[in-house]
């Protein structure tokens, strides 16, 4: 008898490397899908407990003490940064090393506000005494952003807000996922709420944020960050093309304005006008600006916040680089570049 030949098929590496790179795709977007389930369903049990929360904040003289452990603890840093940002005076409180002297941060007329998913982390438990103690002259109000509702924590706060979730995002549903985006969620909605209540505005905001991007941008005009005067490329509607080229060459902003003599915006070139033209007509030499422009182009008042400027050029089916920046008369007063908005 022959000995059987054993045929063995090889194994094509770069196709599984595909197949793996494709799963690892769909269970990145089925983690976000799960987070996304999960804020929404939490978003719909919100009621009269969020509005009690708020009025229960705005009620005390203090600020707000925020505390959780682990990943809760992070959240809790996180909400905390962003009710101080929006107008409300908040404070994180790590719970292990409020009993090594931070209790002294606690005030009469602070409240609280604690972050567990279980609702049953034995730091925040033993931390109730020390807090209740630190400020019995106004004792604190007490708020929760909890996974479970019913647990021994929320039996001692005042007000719980609910941050259940059916399952964490992860395949096995044990890695703090979903309840940690939940968490931060409820966390952003009382923060914003909180933010409403206070009349807290965008010059408020700017105030806080005097070294940041946010803060230039709710701060600072289109005036004050525009190009005008010689840095502009300015061309008559009857001037020819490679006269437009070369002005726009010399001030290079990515658009040169058409003005007529007296100063009104007539349209805007742009370099891709430039190119188009270019690539639909054989010879150029007969084209004038007014053939190539862009008549009535979105434009720009110079007492619109770059904030604002930044929306209007960015949210839209096409992005705008370079706006006209006219007055109440449509006369243009030069241009802003959407690099100029991030410019520092």
């Amino acid at each position: 008898m022959s000995e059987a030949t054993c045929y063995i098929t090889p194994v094509d590496a770069s196709a599984t490397k595909v197949d793996q790179r494709a799963e690892w795709l769909a269970a990145a977007r089925k983690v976000m899908e799960t987070e996304a389930q999960a804020i929404l369903a939490a978003s719909a049990r919100l009621d009269k407990s969020l509005i009690s929360a708020v009025e229960l904040i705005l009620g005390h003289s203090g600020k707000l003490i925020v505390t959780g452990i682990g990943k809760s603890g992070h959240i809790a840093r996180k909400i905390a940064a962003t009710l101080q940002s929006t107008g409300t005076p908040a404070v994180f409180l790590h719970p292990t090393e409020a009993a090594h002297g931070d209790l002294g941060v606690c005030q009469p007329g602070d409240s609280v506000l604690m972050i567990s998913k279980s609702g049953a982390t034995a730091e925040l438990l033993d931390l109730i005494p020390g807090l209740r103690e630190s400020m019995r002259q106004f004792p604190p109000a007490f708020l929760g952003i909890l996974g479970n509702p019913t647990s021994p924590l929320a039996r001692e706060m005042d007000i719980v807000l609910d941050a259940s979730v059916q399952r964490e995002a992860d395949p096995e549903g044990f890695t703090p996922t979903a309840s940690s985006a939940v968490s931060l969620a409820i966390g952003h909605a009382l923060a914003i709420a909180l933010m409403q209540a206070r009349g807290f505005t965008a010059e408020h905001f700017s105030r806080l944020h005097a070294g940041g991007q946010l803060g230039r941008n709710l701060r600072l005009q289109v005036g004050d960050a525009m190009h005008r005067g010689d840095e502009v490329a300015w061309v008559a509607p009857e001037d020819s093309l490679k006269h437009v080229v070369i002005a726009m060459s010399r001030r290079p902003l990515g658009a040169a304005c058409v003005v007529s003599p007296a100063g009104t915006l007539t349209g805007l070139i742009t370099d891709g006008d430039v190119r188009r033209a270019l690539q639909a007509h054989d010879d150029i030499r007969t084209l004038r600006a007014c053939d190539v422009m862009t008549e009535r182009p979105s434009t720009l008042s110079p007492e619109a916040l770059l904030h604002e400027a930044l929306t209007f050029m960015e949210d839209r089916p096409s992005q705008i680089s370079v706006v006209p920046v006219v007055d109440g008369e449509q006369r243009c007063l030069g241009l802003l570049r959407l690099h100029d908005v991030y410019q520092r």
